[in-house]
């Protein structure tokens, strides 16, 4: 893939992976008395004492993170949008709580040889007006993400013939080379270079959300993107369809009674937006009864207290957040040196006294919860005489010891914060000395940005399933670490070629047994988030993917 296309996809996914990830931070001292400090114009209605079965049900997710729009056209890449709008409009597949792609709006996807890509539309697949879902409805969709007069580039479609560098189709294009409608229920994509199976269903699978095109088709394209009625749409395939919508404060829904896959159980459900400060309030007064890991981020220091809540039941979800410490490696030239300050510091430490041991220690950029992490390769222990001997090699070939290198941190991410300032006393003891830098979100990828940096930390989610496009772009010239090699580079190529996944594993094994080696980054610790769902609630778990697929099944005890 090409590293302009990479550099786009890493633009989209630091959109919502860190935002998503540091939103639970920062907390206040004070709770506003609404979700956040202004008061609505209407408020939704969020009252659940007197919640039962069917049409009395009124069940509200919690989610940390304000909504830019609910217009599938306007995807915007995020979890808190993809659902937000998901609800209504399904996407083609989604990822369930073992990493399994299973079929949403598809009931199949498949490709021969990582270029050409059939998906069947499930045969009952139906509108809520009764016309059937077809394969005109996901071109029809498409072509309207790729349209320039929408301009959405978060969905990244150059990877498709048919479009330009820009992911563009040509101004008033009725078609598109690279999405061709074979049969009523048969849709085919072609892309311009291969790419894997996984990375087409992670990356497009579940974020095209399909729309009517019986109802939209004659809607002028300049008008889509601020048409009035996505937020109140009269037609979905999905379990709800929203009523009304206050991006900032919530979004209520009402069940599709004639959703294709079976009724929902609850008639209304309600997003409500709030501070990671106040869920901990919300879940306790039972205003809240759902908080999914990557959309409501429970802050950490309020684990414990949420775990005591007798109305509640929390679920740990996958270690798939790793907090990444980055090197420039233009500035840290020496090799030995990361490696001394792998070697310098107790990871294992900071995930009992910080985490609760709620976290894991890997090297590089894979996790357990990912089908390509290899257990084989066992990370490195914290050793400081080792550490100690790598620092003074370094030192008597020229390394300047005197020099504090640069370290930047999210002001926001109060547990790393902690972790930095140990960091920091325990690198002093191997005679390295470090200047921690605390500054917001936006300064602290702005001097990534610019490589004004020696480290660098983040949160940072490498999709368990398809790792490909983050590490691709890190690992180059023009990625943050500023490292490249030639080894890591043919590695990320085989592992677009193929589907076999002992393959796959094999190359990923290549590459972050090279980073265990050459440390261009380290992975502090990797987070396994809490979930949490009020007692009252049932057939709903909160995990880090599939949370939503089963969200018509979702049924409220008295």
């Amino acid at each position: 893939m090409k590293k302009s296309s990479i550099k786009k996809i890493i633009t989209l996914l630091l959109t919502f992976t860190m935002v998503l990830s540091l939103t639970a931070c920062a907390k206040s001292k004070e709770a506003p008395a609404d979700t956040t400090g202004e008061t609505p114009t209407k408020a939704a209605d969020t009252s659940n004492e007197t919640a039962g079965a069917g049409d009395e049900a009124i069940v509200n997710i919690g989610m940390t993170d304000t909504l830019s729009s609910i217009n599938p056209l306007l995807m915007d890449a995020t979890e808190v949008l993809k659902y937000a709008t998901a609800f209504e409009f399904l996407p083609l597949v989604e990822l369930n709580k073992d990493l399994d792609f299973v079929g949403m709006l598809a009931s199949s996807v498949t490709t021969e040889d990582n270029i050409h890509f059939t998906v069947n539309i499930d045969e009952k697949a139906t509108w809520s007006d009764g016309t059937p879902v077809t394969a005109e409805d996901v071109e029809f969709t498409v072509l309207k993400l790729a349209s320039p007069k929408l301009a959405n580039a978060s969905m990244a479609l150059y990877a498709f013939e048919g479009t330009g560098d820009d992911g563009f189709v040509p101004e008033g294009a009725t078609d598109m080379s690279g999405v061709k409608v074979i049969d009523d229920k048969t849709v085919e994509f072609t892309t311009k270079y291969p790419i894997a199976l996984t990375t087409f269903e992670n990356t497009y699978g579940r974020y095209i959300l399909t729309l009517p095109k019986h109802i939209l088709k004659d809607v002028p394209e300049e008008e889509l993107a601020a048409y009035d009625w996505f937020n109140a749409p009269t037609v979905v395939n999905g379990p709800y369809r929203a009523t009304e919508v206050d991006l900032q404060h919530y979004v209520s829904y009402v069940a599709n009674e004639s959703y294709w896959k079976g009724a929902p159980k609850i008639n209304k459900l309600n997003i409500k937006i709030l501070t990671a400060a106040q869920l901990l309030t919300g879940l306790q007064s039972g205003e809240v009864d759902f908080v999914q890991q990557t959309t409501g981020g429970i802050l950490q220091e309020d684990y414990q207290s949420v775990e005591a809540l007798g109305n509640v039941t929390v679920n740990y979800g996958a270690p798939v957040t790793n907090q990444s410490i980055f090197f420039n490696t233009a500035s840290v030239t020496d090799a030995r040196i990361r490696q001394a300050i792998l070697y310098g510091i107790d990871r294992k430490e900071i995930v009992n006294g910080l985490l609760n041991g709620k976290g894991e220690i890997v090297d590089g950029f894979l996790s357990s919860a990912g089908p390509f992490y290899d257990a084989s390769l066992t990370p490195t222990s914290y050793d400081p005489e080792k550490a100690k001997a790598l620092v003074a090699e370094a030192v008597a070939d020229g390394w300047d010891s005197s020099k504090a290198l640069q370290f930047f941190v999210n002001s926001g991410d109060t547990t790393f914060c902690q972790a930095a300032d140990y960091i920091t006393a325990k690198l002093a003891e191997i005679g390295i000395k470090i200047q921690v830098n605390t500054v917001d979100l936006a300064t602290l990828l702005s001097t990534a940005g610019s490589k004004g940096f020696d480290l660098m930390a983040v949160q940072y989610t490498y999709a368990p399933v398809d790792p490909y496009p983050d590490i691709n772009w890190l690992l180059s010239t023009d990625g943050w670490t500023g490292y490249s090699n030639d080894t890591v580079a043919l590695a990320l190529a085989a592992t677009q070629t193929t589907s076999d996944t002992a393959v796959i594993k094999s190359q990923y094994l290549t590459i972050d047994t090279l980073v265990q080696q050459e440390v261009p980054m380290i992975s502090a610790y990797v987070i396994s988030a809490m979930g949490a769902v009020n007692k009252r609630l049932i057939n709903a778990t909160p995990d880090v993917y599939g949370s939503f697929i089963n969200v018509h099944e979702w049924e409220v005890v008295k």
